[in-house]
């Protein structure tokens, strides 16, 4: 019976060591489907390995199936959006200003041993965007702007889908919060994935998106400045189990140099090098941590 005993310890150890971790330079990274969960997420790699890390990466996973990863110990660290740790994790109310967002789901995540750390500024928010060619004829470069441009007399054509028509905190609520009205005729709902085609090609005059989406500057947009914070923030942000970075106390500081060089505009670039110029994944985050100086 002892040797019994024996072997099932022997074997539960060798399992909870296969898991990893804990272990210390040995660390899973996660992300999700899209192209710039990938491309932070091969950042990472590079940067943890360049730093004597042994790296394990899991990819092409939906936001709830990554935070069970994370939560169940398969997966160590991950970049993450505050909007989606606060809405859809957490249950709580959407908040509009980074610093705020961010300081919410990191207080709130911490009871559950997830650490968030080095916020970016790369903010994957719903957006309203124009031609480039539109915010100059019309001098619109704000929702302020447009809500002037309505105001005035024009009445813009908008493109949106479904949900964000119907959201409480979608695009009703925007015009009410920008104090504008345009006649329901001019609103027209179609996919989100038509909405850009629809701007570049004219069809209509604004469209909601996503803010760091590589259409962007594929199709010469431009996202309207939320100069009043009415969309939540989606901030990326880094997210590791608090149990690993008590191991592994330098993952804060390897990849803070990582956050500190990112933003929205430089995300929309480097999506689009993927995206549109159809480079690796791999080849495009190496060369920018080499041209951002933190690799060599």
């Amino acid at each position: 019976m002892k040797k019994i005993l024996s072997v099932i310890a022997l074997v539960t150890l060798l399992l909870l060591a296969a898991c990893g971790g804990d272990n210390e330079n040995e660390v899973t990274v996660g992300a999700k489907s899209f192209t710039e969960s990938l491309l932070l997420s091969e950042m990472t790699k590079i940067v943890l390995e360049d730093a004597g890390y042994e790296v394990d990466q899991r990819s092409d996973m939906g936001s709830n199936v990554l935070r069970e990863a994370m939560e169940s110990g398969q997966v160590d660290f991950t970049w993450d959006y505050t909007g989606t740790g606060l809405v859809t994790y957490l249950g709580e109310d959407p908040v509009s200003t980074a610093e705020e967002a961010f300081e919410a789901v990191r207080e709130i995540d911490e009871e559950n041993g997830i650490t968030w750390m080095n916020p970016t500024e790369v903010n994957n928010t719903y957006t309203l965007m124009v031609r480039q060619s539109f915010a100059e004829a019309e001098g619109v470069e704000s929702l302020s702007d447009l809500a002037d441009y309505v105001n005035a007399g024009n009445e813009p054509s908008v493109a949106v889908n479904d949900e964000f028509s119907a959201r409480p905190d979608g695009y009703g609520a925007l015009e009410e919060h920008y104090d504008f009205e345009l006649p329901s005729a001019n609103v027209e709902l179609m996919d989100l994935g038509l909405t850009y085609a629809a701007l570049r090609d004219e069809e209509v005059d604004v469209a909601m998106g996503f803010s760091t989406d590589s259409r962007i500057e594929q199709f010469d947009l431009m996202n309207l400045e939320d100069d009043q914070d009415f969309f939540p923030d989606y901030s990326a942000a880094a997210v590791v189990r608090t149990d690993v970075l008590e191991v592994n106390e330098d993952l804060a500081d390897l990849t803070e140099p990582m956050a500190n060089a990112l933003d929205s505009e430089t995300m929309i670039e480097l999506n689009y090098q993927v995206d549109v110029e159809e480079r690796s994944v791999q080849e495009v985050a190496e060369e920018f941590l080499i041209d951002q100086g933190i690799i060599d």
